[in-house]
């Protein structure tokens, strides 16, 4: 029989207004999941206060006036979703961790589908989107191409649609907690980490208030972040690419030398040797852009700064 205290991990990032609502409608329905169930879960609530600048952080602390089970990580800065989420499961302690985004477009009623799942022996329980019709089609074209990319490269593949929105049994918290890398990308460490993994679908209605926060850079960022520090295979792609043009310079060589031995003159062509040349030239400086990605991580990890730093915490002594 598992343990039944779940710890709710939830970033924010100048969401003032998105907090109350977020608060009232998650209270709701994490009450109707006890009032149904026979096995009665403990809720605790988690928020990361990701630098922000407005009154998030008052509005979290003056929420525990009325739930006690809401704690709060304040971190000293921004340091981006992925890190400030890695926070959050590095300070739950619950038996059970599930990341959610406070603007409720992960509806806390798949908590209840997630705990099932999770009750019946599954180590993860990843949320998929069973549309993306209320994106944009560039959104979902990128996200699409994203995905197929991605997996094409990476070691373990990432499911589709899925987010951060999933349940962690303790046992996956401690094992992602334990990967040191700096330049975080979740998705990854949760699908590389492994063990038993279940699925349940969802729709995911529009952002309660506001708009995201992630801009098209933030997304394209993330993206590179994603892919190179999963995988090495765009290294091994440019070596086989460098050889089959290898190949096929030396292949043009000799038919030069052979034109020319035989009809006694050069091969004409002064425009495509200038095509060729700037052809080249490019995906010379395209390989050195991937050498400069990971030359840069290395960077990143050999200065072995921390992850987050931590200003403040609260509702946590106590634990």
């Amino acid at each position: 029989m598992k343990a039944n205290t779940i710890t709710l991990v939830v970033p924010v990032f100048n969401e003032e207004k998105a907090i109350p609502l977020f608060v009232e409608q998650l209270e709701t329905s994490l009450f109707e999941i006890n009032l149904k169930n026979s096995r009665k879960f403990k809720f605790q609530i988690l928020f990361v206060n990701d630098g922000s600048t407005d009154a998030s952080e008052f509005i979290i602390r003056n929420a525990k006036m009325t739930n006690a089970e809401i704690q709060l990580v304040s971190l000293s800065r921004n340091f981006g979703k992925e890190r400030a989420l890695f926070a959050g499961l590095t300070y739950a302690l619950g038996d059970a961790v599930i990341p959610m985004d406070v603007d409720l477009q992960d509806p806390p009623e798949v908590i209840e589908q997630m705990l099932n799942k999770w009750s019946d022996g599954a180590s993860i329980v990843n949320a998929k989107r069973i549309s993306r019709s209320e994106d944009s089609w560039m959104k979902r074209t990128t996200a699409t191409a994203f995905y197929r990319i991605f997996n094409f490269f990476a070691e373990r593949p990432i499911p589709e649609n899925v987010g951060d929105f999933r349940l962690l049994d303790r046992q996956v918290v401690d094992a992602v907690v334990q990967v040191g890398d700096k330049m975080r990308f979740n998705k990854e460490v949760f699908s590389w980490v492994g063990f038993t993994s279940e699925q349940v679908e969802f729709e995911r209605p529009k952002r309660s208030d506001g708009t995201g926060k992630w801009s098209v850079w933030k997304l394209w960022n993330l993206a590179l972040d994603g892919i190179f520090s999963s995988s090495t295979m765009p290294l091994r792609l440019w070596g086989y690419l460098g050889f089959l043009f290898s190949l096929l310079a030396f292949v043009y060589v000799i038919f030069v030398i052979v034109f020319t031995v035989v009809f006694g003159r050069s091969v004409p062509g002064y425009s495509s040797t200038i095509v060729m040349i700037l052809f080249f030239g490019g995906l010379n400086l395209l390989s050195l852009g991937v050498l400069g990605e990971y030359i840069g991580r290395i960077f990143t990890e050999v200065r072995e700064r921390p992850t987050f730093i931590v200003k403040s915490t609260f509702g946590l002594e106590e634990e």
